[in-house]
């Protein structure tokens, strides 16, 4: 199984096109040991050819012409991306598909709670039906007990888990959420028995996605706030992480203690807000991550699990 991050940061990317915080200040003025990243997304496949994309963020394009493989020029219109997979209906998780639309139609895989926002609140399915047959929804069971396969990677068995967090502020459900508006998704090859779990939005862990943590040897995790009040703390915002559907790493309850029960190979940390310290390679943040053994993971990051 290859895994490759296309996009590292939450929303907005880093630097954010219109913040000036000490982080996103910092990366442009060359101050700040950091790395720039685009929106948070992953692609996936067993063969090194045929990709399944793991949400469609807002930098799709400059995502897809970082990394050769999503371009293998078997004919004069071409793609690696051969399914498209959604966590949630998030606007920085959904919005690249529209820039995905000379290429369609595409399989798309979500829950119906997702479809059903990306058909009304932010109709995404409607507005690409336009071109050439646009989206091609499959749905996706959110449940503990039903995986399922991908044609384009049969030895990947698939599950979706449902995640407690918020719906985006578009969603009927908003403050409400219902199992199915945000999955993680657990990953088992079926030939090396390698296992991922991937949750970039994983807010409130209960039972189940604990359960379904221990049991994977990579965990590619929510990595979007250092403090719960951390935007307000930056002067950026007036929300917790827990309110935006994320779990701070420090403090009682956060990741990092999260992660340290887990026997997990590695521990990587993915949608990385632009405020959050971990992103100062040089920051005290930064080191007590590496204390814990947990990574940061940046665009470009690629996991071969037969390299375990």
């Amino acid at each position: 199984m290859l895994i490759h991050v296309l996009g590292s940061a939450a929303g907005g990317g880093f630097p954010q096109w219109n913040c000036n915080c000490r982080n996103c200040t910092g990366v442009r003025n060359g101050t700040l040991n950091a790395q720039p990243r685009t929106q948070s997304s992953i692609a996936i496949s067993e063969d090194g050819e045929h990709w399944i994309l793991c949400n469609a963020s807002p930098d799709i394009r400059a995502q897809l012409a970082a990394f050769e493989p999503m371009q293998p020029a078997r004919a004069v219109r071409d793609t690696g991306i051969d399914a498209i997979l959604l966590m949630d209906s998030q606007v920085d998780h959904t919005t690249g598909l529209l820039s995905l639309r000379e290429g369609c139609p595409f399989d798309v895989w979500c829950t119906e709670q997702v479809h059903d926002d990306l058909s009304s609140g932010f109709p995404l399915f409607r507005m690409l039906s336009h071109w050439n047959g646009g989206l091609n929804w499959k749905p996706m069971p959110a449940a503990d007990d039903q995986s399922f396969t991908i044609d384009c990677a049969p030895s990947l068995r698939l599950t979706a888990i449902p995640l407690l967090s918020n719906a985006p502020p578009y969603s009927p459900r908003r403050d409400n959420p219902h199992p199915g508006d945000n999955v993680g998704l657990f990953i088992e090859d079926t030939r090396s028995g390698s296992t991922v779990l991937y949750a970039p939005g994983l807010g409130q862990p209960d039972e189940r996605i604990l359960g379904w943590m221990k049991r994977a040897d990579v965990l590619l995790v929510d990595g979007t706030v250092w403090r719960d009040d951390e935007m307000q703390r930056c002067e950026v915002g007036t929300k917790t992480g827990q309110e935006m559907g994320h779990l701070a790493q420090s403090g009682a309850g956060g990741m990092i203690e999260v992660l340290d029960s887990m026997p997990a190979d590695r521990k990587i940390l993915i949608h990385i807000n632009n405020t959050n310290p971990i992103l100062d390679e040089d920051s005290p943040e930064r080191a007590e991550l590496a204390r814990h053994g947990i990574e940061v993971a940046w665009d470009g990051m690629h996991l071969d699990l037969g390299a375990l």
